[in-house]
């Protein structure tokens, strides 16, 4: 794996490596001593699967406060989409400040979310899946989002008139 740093502080892109051979391809996508090396959290607890039907599916800004909050491993296993990453952590000097990556089951890439960020991705394709990797169990009452097209961080989403949930609709702007 190589470990690709982004502009947001501790966020990264992991490039997975495939060895090939004429049955196909074999790559790691997860070792515990590699992402210590890099300065990543380590501990993976859960994992989720999100499938979407629909091009122009958005889900998020989603977080985890306190000590629920999670480091995640996002990959598109199966379509495309445009993931985007806030850092929310206030003693960052990255604070409020987002990025925006593309990811794809083409690819061979991950995207590394550090604590503290809210998370959210738009489908770009139909049939898409995501795989994610977290470092804490989800607690429905440590659960946080901000709104999707909050002002403050005038996010370019891909794809206009997003399919969006109720939940993702009615989160608040962002309220530091």
């Amino acid at each position: 794996m190589i470990f690709k740093p982004l502009a947001l502080a501790e966020a990264c892109l992991i490039e997975v490596q495939p060895q090939e051979d004429e049955r196909g391809s074999y790559a790691r996508s997860w070792c515990a001593r590699e992402f210590k090396a890099n300065g990543l959290n380590d501990r993976l607890v859960e994992c989720g699967i999100s499938y979407n039907r629909r091009r122009g599916t958005l889900r998020g800004m989603h977080m985890q406060l306190g000590e629920h909050a999670q480091a995640k491993l996002v990959r598109c296993s199966r379509g495309a989409i445009y993931d985007v990453i806030i850092d929310l952590r206030p003693d960052s000097p990255t604070y409020c400040r987002w990025i925006a990556v593309d990811l794809s089951a083409a690819q061979c890439m991950m995207l590394y979310v550090p604590e503290g960020f809210a998370h959210g991705f738009q489908t770009v394709e139909s049939d898409t899946e995501v795989l994610y990797q977290m470092s804490q169990y989800y607690q429905p009452d440590a659960e946080r989002g901000i709104r999707w097209n909050d002002p403050r961080f005038a996010i370019s989403w891909p794809v206009p008139d997003p399919i969006i949930s109720a939940k993702d609709l009615n989160y608040n702007d962002f309220q530091p």
